[in-house]
């Protein structure tokens, strides 16, 4: 078979319905997909005459799913850290005009051009972490033409790179001053989730359910939108106050629930039974300071599924480092290697409603990440600084 190669002498991590964290093997990469893994003496004959790539006991895992992001903008807010760093709270630094606010003029003013290639630099630095999916939210624009315009970019992005790209339209990430939160949802924000779906620009909806943002029934209006144009929704819930964001989203079968520092336990009850994933943002808990973590041990009982993301924005968690998240998620809010790595894979793509990617078993995309190390809990130990070998991408070594 031409268009296959087996990568021998691999440690495969995370292992999908084994007590082994990881197994040392070989992956047989068919084309696009994954064919084959598992054991050497266990290789299917049609792989056997495939070329063979020598890994030396290198770690071989899904490539990293980054699955919160809001990537495309513009500016910086550097003086708003010095803000916090004199002690204002995130609310106060959004009354000051800054926040949001200030990227969003940033971002206005910008170029297509601008915009693409400010986000370009930041999606370089996630792919040279062995990231190869990228959700991307609007939600700097707030009017018509600029939220439009970033899911543009964001798409773009998608044919810059070799990276998959799903998008999100946050149009309820806040409202412009001198209207209110309904009338914005009214006349800008819904009309134009109608006007990008209709383009074919979104993959799901979010909304930003906060004191300082939307309200349980505002984000519900979002949320039936999102319903009636047949897209899957998800929800900033519960980062700075319990809204009964999560509950709320279970309604709707959410992909999932991000941030949950606040959240009750009738909200873990709901995601639950809604089948939802968490997705911590530890980037931002750092940023902001916080001192309330997620009930990570709720969570674990309750058999939520956790994810991981860089919450890569301006304000209140700029970095792109998954690995640094990783990090993070385990000194800050006690998660263990595995549920890490877990986190930015397998749990990762499904809080994006992906089962193609995210786990290294027959059938998956070939999206990999190969590694200078043989043990998995590098990752997570190292802040920021685990060597990439190759990255794979739909089949291709890149």
């Amino acid at each position: 078979m031409s268009d296959c190669y087996v990568l021998k002498d691999a440690q495969i991590a995370p292992i999908s319905g084994s007590d082994s964290y990881s197994i040392e093997g070989v992956i047989a990469v068919d084309g696009s997909t994954i064919g084959y893994v598992g054991s050497a003496g266990k290789l299917p004959e049609k792989y056997r005459n495939c070329t063979v790539r020598e890994l030396n006991g290198r770690l071989v895992t899904p490539g990293f799913v980054d699955c919160h992001t809001h990537l495309v903008y513009a500016g910086s807010r550097a003086r708003e850290f010095e803000m916090r760093q004199s002690g204002a709270s995130y609310e106060e630094t959004m009354e000051a005009g800054g926040g949001i606010f200030s990227t969003v003029e940033a971002t206005r003013a910008a170029s297509d051009k601008e915009l693409l290639s400010g986000s370009l630099q930041r999606l370089d630095r996630m792919i040279a972490e062995g990231t190869t999916t990228v959700e991307i939210k609007s939600g700097y624009g707030l009017d018509r033409d600029t939220e439009l315009r970033m899911l543009r970019v964001a798409r773009a992005l998608g044919n810059e790179r070799p990276v998959r790209i799903r998008t999100t339209f946050l149009g309820a990430h806040a409202y412009p001053k001198g209207t209110s939160a309904d009338d914005y949802l009214t006349d800008i924000c819904l009309p134009t989730l109608t006007e990008a779906a209709s383009e074919g620009l979104v993959d799901a909806v979010d909304v930003f359910c906060e004191t300082v943002g939307f309200t349980p029934a505002q984000t519900a209006r979002v949320f039936d939108c999102a319903t009636e144009l047949g897209l899957p929704v998800k929800i900033h819930a519960e980062q700075l106050s319990d809204q009964g964001g999560a509950a709320l989203a279970a309604k709707y079968r959410a992909l999932s629930a991000d941030h949950l520092e606040y959240i009750s336990d009738d909200g873990i009850a709901a995601m639950v039974a809604a089948d939802m994933v968490a997705v911590f943002l530890p980037g931002a808990f750092y940023a902001l300071k916080e001192t309330r973590k997620p009930p990570v041990q709720k969570l674990r009982d309750a058999g939520v599924p956790i994810a991981i993301a860089t919450d890569s924005n301006p304000g209140s968690s700029p970095m792109t480092s998954l690995l640094l998240t990783m990090n993070m998620g385990a000194t800050l809010f006690g998660l263990t290697p595995q549920e890490c790595l877990e986190g930015v894979t397998v749990n990762a793509a499904s809080a994006l409603g992906l089962s193609d990617c995210g786990k290294l078993e027959a059938g998956m995309r070939a999206d990999l990440a190969i590694w200078d190390f043989s043990d998995p809990a590098e990752l997570s130990y190292r802040m920021g600084d685990a060597p990439l070998y190759k990255r794979v991408f739909d089949g291709a070594i890149c």
